[in-house]
């Protein structure tokens, strides 16, 4: 199996005038391409800023993220931007959609940054596979949380991401709506054979992935593998 994450003594310091708030500090990670991995731990603890180094939507302090075999330290903005468009796919608690586009034109929008072809049909059938094909001309103040987060699950698989990171994806929606969210996810994510990472506070979703790694204070205090990674 090939590596698709490698997090190198990874520090994260953020600084403001003379303090400095270390908030991840001495992380090392690796997951194989296919791994499914839960990230948890206390409010604070660092996992969301662990998420976004990881996706490299943040740079961090010292230390190395290679993604897919791509180096992310050094890399300019537009470059990691590039590197997620190409490899990256994300999830957000409140759904992250864009208010003025339809259910339809969110799906799309991944498709039409990487220059695809029959755009709005590929959009369609993710819509259709996440059961929302006849609410494809709604806005996203016209759907629920649990619509929006589905019309983000097919946002997050339009561009065939190789990694998956998504952040409390059940986080904003009540237990059953979750629990119809978290099936699709995993459903998608095994059809597409994607690695996923997610943070999460459901000890019962973590439980589903493969790994789960707890971090407190900054730091890894555990990482182990579940019953599921036996299947």
């Amino acid at each position: 199996m090939s590596t698709i994450l490698e997090i190198n003594n990874l520090k994260k310091t953020y600084n403001s005038g003379d303090r400095h708030l270390t908030v991840l500090e001495g992380i090392n990670i690796t997951l194989q391409a296919g791994d499914t991995c839960a990230i948890v731990g206390p409010s604070g603890s660092g996992k969301t800023t662990l998420l976004g180094l990881c996706a490299g939507l943040d740079r961090a302090s010292s230390g190395s993220v290679v993604l897919n075999g791509v180096q992310l330290d050094n890399l300019s903005e537009d470059a990691r931007a590039q590197v997620r468009n190409q490899y990256v796919g994300f999830i957000f608690q409140n759904f992250q959609l864009i208010p003025t586009l339809t259910a339809l034109e969110n799906v799309m929008v991944p498709l039409e940054l990487r220059g695809e072809r029959n755009v709005q049909g590929q959009a369609m059938e993710l819509l259709a596979r996440v059961g929302l094909a006849e609410r494809h001309d709604h806005y996203p103040t016209q759907l629920s949380g649990g619509e929006q987060q589905r019309v983000s699950l097919a946002r997050a698989f339009s561009n065939r991401p190789t990694i998956l990171f998504a952040d409390e994806p059940t986080g904003n929606l009540d237990e059953e709506t979750g629990e119809k969210v978290e099936k699709l996810l995993f459903e998608l994510n095994r059809e597409a054979g994607t690695t996923l990472v997610l943070v999460t506070h459901d000890l019962e979703l973590a439980e589903k992935t493969q790994r789960i790694i707890r971090i407190k204070g900054g730091h890894v205090v555990s990482d182990t593998k579940t019953a599921e990674s036996v299947h």
